[in-house]
């Protein structure tokens, strides 16, 4: 794997399967990883406010062994206050990484460019990693080889579409995106995800109409506009609720289990019902998140481990 995450569009397949069998790891036998951070001080620069990233960041690295400073930018561009290769520079000089949850990727790449330490993307406008990571951890938990299913990701193309796409391209899960006229996922990043699945023989499938649905083992959603989108939400209800996944879409596409990466609003893009049935992989996905973080800082850290 690449020295930063900021994506995983430089991660060929051996490495993504590799990661994920780390993670499956970490999870299993946590005590065999106690001090794969020892010592080791990271950085959290976080400008958008976060529950599970941070508390999952947080503990993770303290079962680790390791220490983190999390410092919270109050919701304001961190480039803000001083430029951010000064920050980048500064922090370079006293951690050993850097995980950062911005609102635009081109901080992460300036972030990566003067750091000399590793920098993990927590999220951003156009990708979130570590979750993507996380939830195929648990499909890999409960499918065992994840090769040849089938996510259906329903709702508005963003961050977490995008790293599901090319995750599920490189360990080989076809995925359908079914999308709002207008609410697609970047056609650049769809393009990227399809060569690199052909390498797995994964297909990407985009539709509009949700009755095209017709095949999935898992349908991923997650909240329709994103945080601090002031669209009313008259307006955003009338365009998204045909795209809520409920029990009849599980039926119509035979799905057996249901993901969302959270914060959830029950019984908009969601199912209250189906959030607590035993169909849901939510709690497993926001428990992996620790897990699939923690394999990925021991991987980026593990040359500087003694």
């Amino acid at each position: 794997m690449q020295n930063n995450l900021l994506t995983f569009k430089d991660t060929s397949t051996e490495q993504m399967l590799a990661l994920l069998n780390l993670a499956l790891n970490v999870k299993k036998s946590p005590s065999d990883y106690r001090d794969a951070l020892r010592g080791k001080s990271l950085v959290a620069l976080f400008e958008k406010p976060s529950l599970r990233t941070r508390v999952s960041f947080d503990i993770g690295i303290q079962k680790l062994g390791g220490h983190l400073v999390y410092l919270d930018s109050q919701s304001n561009n961190l480039a803000g206050r001083e430029d951010t290769k000064d920050m980048a520079l500064n922090l370079s000089c006293w951690c050993d990484g850097i995980i950062a949850r911005v609102f635009k990727h081109e901080t992460l790449e300036e972030l990566a460019e003067h750091a000399s330490v590793p920098v993990v993307n927590a999220l951003c406008d156009l990708y979130h990693p570590c979750q993507a990571l996380a939830d195929y951890l648990a499909m890999a938990e409960i499918f065992h080889d994840v090769k040849g299913r089938t996510m259906a990701y329903i709702g508005d193309g963003n961050n977490v579409t995008h790293s599901l796409l090319i995750v599920g391209a490189l360990l080989g899960v076809n995925q359908v995106v079914v999308t709002p006229i207008g609410h697609e996922a970047d056609q650049e990043i769809v393009a990227m995800a399809k060569e690199l699945a052909l390498q797995t023989g994964a297909s990407i499938t985009q539709l509009t109409d949700i009755d095209k649905l017709d095949n999935a083992d898992v349908i991923y959603t997650d909240t329709w506009l994103s945080m601090g989108d002031d669209t009313p939400l008259s307006e955003i209800k009338e365009k998204f609720m045909p795209y809520q996944v409920n029990e009849a879409l599980m039926q119509q596409c035979g799905a057996e289990y249901v993901m969302h990466c959270q914060p959830a609003h029950r019984d908009l893009e969601i199912t209250s019902s189906l959030i607590d049935s035993s169909a849901s992989l939510l709690m497993m996905q926001a428990e992996n998140r620790m897990h699939a973080q923690n394999a990925i800082l021991i991987t980026l850290l593990g040359n500087l481990i003694n």
